[in-house]
């Protein structure tokens, strides 16, 4: 009326907006102070689907105690999406106020505003960010999506940081605890309401809870949408709070995970005074798991070996396996003792072996597998003994192996060749990895994690192939990109030179010996007698910068040095021998060619 022309104003970014709700014949009028949701910090750049919002992030954190924990601990969120809880999390750690970034308010063209005491504000926020960044803890966050770690790392930089917050691509199988003092776990999985169906989100919360077994003494938070999903996780939650994540009900499940350590403070043997012998095993025992622990601690080794054969008086070996369900099961291989011994004698020491161990882990013998390992005369190392069927899961470098403790004298995961495997996880980027004599597969998962382009796995066994796929598909990995091949490896070798196949990264690692009939009627393998034909070929086969690793565990093994004069093959057998099995320094012989090209 007094200018003849309408105000300037932006809805969307008014200098004052005038709220007025209506209910019947009354109306509530308020000026909104704020000018946005309170929840928008400034900092959100990139987001991904069904992104948590910021003060629903903070009220988890809160709720989960972090402010204390991050007096002393660190925080990791092994699904950070586009990063919102990490980014909260490390505003709260670092004394950030939540609205610094804010550019603009609705109170700033309030006439009652005072701008001379908003910036001594702003300045004591200022202050207080550069301390609390001086004391901030450790603030880790990861994701399977390069999209949303791209994502995260945008709004972490937008924030101011992209430094002191570690950002990375992971998949959730690999996470495992830093080193350090405990700290905290908070996640927001995936429910199935929106971005992943039922079932994928239910075997998502299982391998979420076999992953947080492994945080011992940490806490964790789990923010899930559903109370089947909640108990997918296998664990049980100290505290439940109730929130809504918009219009979806949630539940925030508080875990504390025990401290104790695998197996150190087991029960001590009941009756030690009627047994000597096996006390003493008992004291050995120990001083292993003693000796072990550190590098079990720092490597994550939940499979190892824990005795071999140390006392004259017990010439075994017990082999230790800690499931992703926190179980622990002790498999014990005799060797077969000469026929001077007596075999009264004898069969009472290894009940006595057993008791002690079922002692020493606090297990009960149900989970002890007791095997008599002979010296194989004609028939392949991979006999069945028995058709229990039963599988368990055990997790090595985040990598998910299947192991079955009954059914045959090996148990699918040969615990020697870990660091073997570790360093095919650490050469496979970006190449073409083929596995030679596969077995079940393990050294394929390890290339498959390590970023193979493609896998190639050759053994004759249906059987193996078949625990091969499984052990594929446990970590994700299937199609055409992944391939099981029943084949004779000399056969096969032979017709991929025809087919001019190359690949960048070779693993032979061939039994001891074969006299399978599926090699051939009269046919044999002798790997003293083939390897020079079996590592020419499989050279043969190698790209330009191609890597080969020949592996034997022939303990009377003798490389063919002049027949092979040419290759380059470097010995890297004490370089493979993972501390465990410092004793039997040739439990395996193992070469490598390429590796400096």
């Amino acid at each position: 009326d007094q200018s003849g022309a309408r105000p300037p104003v932006d809805p969307a970014a008014p200098d004052i907006r005038v709220n007025i709700h209506i209910l019947r014949d009354r109306a509530a009028v308020g000026i909104d102070l704020s000018g946005d949701s309170l929840h928008r910090r400034g900092w959100r750049k990139e987001t991904t689907a069904a992104p948590l919002k910021e003060n629903l992030a903070a009220a988890v954190l809160l709720r989960a105690g972090w402010p204390e924990i991050a007096a002393g601990g660190g925080f990791i969120d092994p699904m950070c999406g586009s990063g919102t809880l990490v980014i909260e999390a490390a505003m709260i750690a670092a004394d950030i106020a939540p609205g610094l970034l804010r550019q603009r308010w609705g109170f700033t063209a309030w006439r009652g505003h005072d701008p001379g005491l908003w910036q001594k504000l702003l300045q004591e926020a200022g202050e207080r960010r550069r301390a609390g960044l001086a004391r901030m803890p450790a603030v880790c966050g990861s994701d399977r999506d390069p999209a949303a770690v791209r994502a995260a790392r945008a709004n972490a930089a937008a924030v101011g940081l992209a430094e002191p917050i570690r950002i990375s691509r992971k998949d959730l199988a690999a996470l495992s605890p830093p080193g350090g003092p405990p700290g905290l776990v908070a996640v927001n999985p995936p429910y199935g309401e929106r971005i992943e169906d039922e079932s994928a989100a239910g075997e998502l919360h299982r391998l979420l809870g076999e992953r947080l077994k492994k945080f011992r003494g940490w806490r964790a938070a789990v923010l899930t949408g559903s109370p089947e999903l909640g108990r997918a996780i296998g664990l049980r939650a100290k505290k439940v709070h109730s929130l809504m994540n918009g219009a979806i009900p949630c539940r925030l499940l508080h875990f504390e995970i025990p401290a104790q350590p695998l197996g150190e403070r087991g029960p001590r043997l009941s009756r030690p005074e009627a047994d000597p012998g096996a006390e003493m095993f008992a004291n050995r025992l120990r001083k292993n798991l003693k000796r072990l622990r550190k590098w079990r601690e720092r490597e994550q080794v939940a499979c190892f070996r824990a005795y071999d054969a140390d006392l004259p008086e017990y010439n075994l070996a017990l082999d230790v396996y800690e499931d992703t369900g926190g179980q622990v099961h002790l498999v014990v291989q005799e060797y077969e003792p000469p026929a001077t011994v007596d075999a009264r004698a004898a069969r009472a020491r290894l009940r006595g072996a057993v008791a002690a161990a079922a002692g020493v882990f606090g297990v009960g013998e149900e989970r002890i597998v007791v095997k008599v390992r002979r010296r194989q005369k004609g028939k392949n190392q991979y006999e069945r003994l028995a058709a229990s069927g039963e599988f368990h899961e055990v997790n090595e470098s985040g990598c998910l192996f299947l192991v079955n403790f009954r059914d045959y004298l090996d148990t699918g995961l040969f615990l020697d060749h870990r660091p073997t495997r570790k360093l095919i996880m650490e050469l496979a980027q970006g190449r073409d990895f083929l596995n030679l004599f596969a077995y079940t597969g393990t050294a394929t998962v390890a290339a498959a994690m390590g970023g193979a382009r493609s896998t190639t796995s050759v053994d004759l066994s249906n059987t193996y192939l078949a625990w091969a796929r499984r052990n594929l598909e446990r970590n994700g990995f299937r199609g055409d990109s992944h391939l099981l091949v029943r084949a004779d490896c000399l056969r096969w070798l032979e017709k991929a030179e025809r087919e001019k196949r190359r690949y960048g990264l070779i693993f032979l690692d061939p039994p001891s010996f074969s006299a399978s009939k599926k090699i051939g009627k009269g046919k044999k393998l002798d790997i003293q007698r083939d390897h020079p034909r079996l590592i020419r070929a499989a050279a043969r086969l190698l790209t330009p910068d191609g890597i080969l690793i020949f592996s034997t565990n022939l303990r009377r093994f003798r490389l063919a040095a002049d027949e092979l004069a040419g290759l380059g093959l470097e010995d890297i057998s004490r370089a493979t021998l993972p501390p465990d099995f410092a004793r039997t320094p040739r439990i395996h012989r193992c070469w490598i060619r390429g590796l400096g090209a």
